[in-house]
């Protein structure tokens, strides 16, 4: 799509040393087998290349976690946004330096109930859409929606709820990020930040 802003690149990790942008970092993390060792996995990671960005030793580095909430990240005692996405093979983290901050991941796949999921949690404008997009080009349509709606949810301090008028336009701004083919994702940055 002409002017459309290029995918933000996923940095690899372990690897070379990220890169923070304007106090962003996204990494990720393949091939994990499961939920539990992909978090687990995912946490390490995250911490070591925190750890080699901010020259600063991994003990000093704390992800938190309360069943039910989202993860917390502390660096030397301050805390920074932090959002976590899994999908088979591969786990993503984003952490912002400034503030808020969501990253969601999905495989993409032709759904049977698309529509209704859409509908309910997607909007019936994005629907509509959704609808009118050729069908070889609607998976992926939806699977970068998806990301976004969930995204943006993150950055906003939300847990995933169905669409209503009051979170339709949430206060971000999201990015599509570069990911291996049958993957879409998204991060989400507060517009003011």
């Amino acid at each position: 799509m002409p002017g459309a802003p290029a995918p933000l690149a996923v940095q690899p990790w372990p690897g070379a040393t990220p890169v923070a942008r304007d106090g962003v970092l996204v990494i990720g993390v393949a091939g994990a087998a499961g939920r539990g060792d992909a978090r687990a996995r995912l946490r390490l990671a995250l911490r070591e290349a925190l750890a080699a960005v901010l020259h600063i030793p991994l003990e000093q580095i704390v992800v938190a976690s309360t069943p039910g909430q989202a993860p917390r990240l502390t660096l030397a005692g301050a805390p920074a946004g932090l959002s976590l996405s899994h999908e088979e093979g591969l786990s993503l983290a984003a952490v912002n330096l400034k503030g808020a901050v969501g990253v969601d991941l999905m495989r993409v796949q032709d759904l049977p109930d698309w529509r209704a999921v859409a509908h309910d949690y997607l909007g019936p404008a994005l629907a509509g859409t959704l609808a009118r997009e050729a069908s070889e080009r609607r998976a992926l349509a939806f699977a970068r929606a998806w990301t976004a709606r969930e995204a943006a949810l993150k950055c906003a301090g939300m847990a995933l709820l169905e669409w209503t008028p009051a979170t339709a336009a949430l206060d971000c701004r999201c990015l599509d990020l570069a990911l291996p083919e049958g993957l879409a994702g998204t991060l989400a940055l507060p517009r003011s930040g």
